[in-house]
């Protein structure tokens, strides 16, 4: 879907007109690929738009920039208060937004200690990324061919812009396939997750979601599924997952800030039931929970003002 342009984007501390927020074309991030972001979303509520898990978000970023060696010139506070501006200087009642740190024009070459470090935060409306009927008709899914990262290679646990070509590499092979997705498995074959989404498989009436060590993101929409499955009282673990154990799930569903909760039909053409009882269910009480529905999980949601 086409990015829908809207009034302003924030830019190194302002607020600047869609049109001009550009970068130089030897800007260093552009060339290596070094850089940090963020998904996130803010959602319509009585109180007006409201940003899930903002924060959380923000600490990931900072998170992933640790990882790298990048030192972000702004605090958490600080980008918090800046990605509440931009949704606001929008207008948008709920839209995707997008936080990214990366190494600006300057410097050229391998070592990124001289460089200067620039952020944006842009937003636009986005529906769900796998499809608005996701939950009731799922998504059909392939095993890649091509291999999530070795932590050791390019570091799964922080969410960098070069990371993303291991992931669109997948995609695009399950697109031309004729598939929705594609499940990545790790260096020594075990479930991953998908190109942007944590993956939870029902076995034996139990929700089990890949650890980070098997090279699964720390999924923040994960966390949250996590703690809406305990207080539906769904047992639900962090344990690895073979391929084999895709096949034969009770139920399967993928979760991300972009694909919200999408439930799965079906992975290398073995069909699955779908929607199942509990992805129904969690899928319904975060949808709720995201638009401030849910008093026990309001905390989630940070008011844009």
């Amino acid at each position: 879907m086409p990015i829908q342009a809207t009034s302003k984007i924030w830019m190194n501390g302002e607020l600047v007109e869609w049109e001009q927020a550009q970068v130089h074309v030897l800007t260093h991030t552009l060339h290596y690929g070094s850089g940090v972001l963020e998904g996130i979303r803010a959602y319509e509520t009585s109180n007006g738009p409201a940003v899930f898990r903002l924060t959380d978000h923000i600490v990931r970023m900072h998170n992933s920039a640790k990882i790298i060696g990048m030192e972000l010139p702004y605090s958490v506070e600080e980008l918090v208060a800046a990605t509440k501006a931009t949704v606001a200087a929008t207008g948008l009642a709920s839209c995707y937004v997008r936080p990214i740190a990366y190494y600006g024009y300057g410097e050229m070459g391998l070592n990124t200690l001289p460089c200067s470090v620039d952020v944006a935060i842009a937003c636009w409306p986005w529906g769900a990324y796998l499809g608005d009927d996701a939950v009731e008709k799922g998504v059909r899914m392939k095993v890649s061919s091509w291999t999530r990262h070795d932590h050791n290679t390019m570091p799964p646990a922080a969410k960098t812009t070069a990371n993303y070509v291991n992931s669109s590499l997948a995609k695009v092979e399950a697109l031309n396939a004729g598939y929705d997705e594609a499940v990545m498995l790790a260096p020594n074959g075990l479930v991953a997750e998908c190109t942007g989404e944590n993956i939870f498989v029902v076995r034996q009436g139990k929700l089990i979601t890949p650890p980070l060590s098997a090279g699964a993101l720390e999924g923040i929409t994960q966390h949250s599924v996590m703690t809406i499955a305990a207080d539906l009282e769904f047992e639900a673990v962090v344990d690895n997952l073979a391929r084999s154990d895709l096949y034969i799930a009770e139920e399967m569903f993928v979760c991300g800030t972009a694909a919200e909760v999408s439930s799965v039909n079906s992975v290398d053409d073995r069909p699955l039931p779908c929607p199942g009882p509990k992805t129904r269910a969690i899928a319904e009480t975060y949808s709720r929970a995201v638009r401030a529905e849910e008093p026990r999980y309001k905390e989630w949601c940070e008011l844009v003002s």
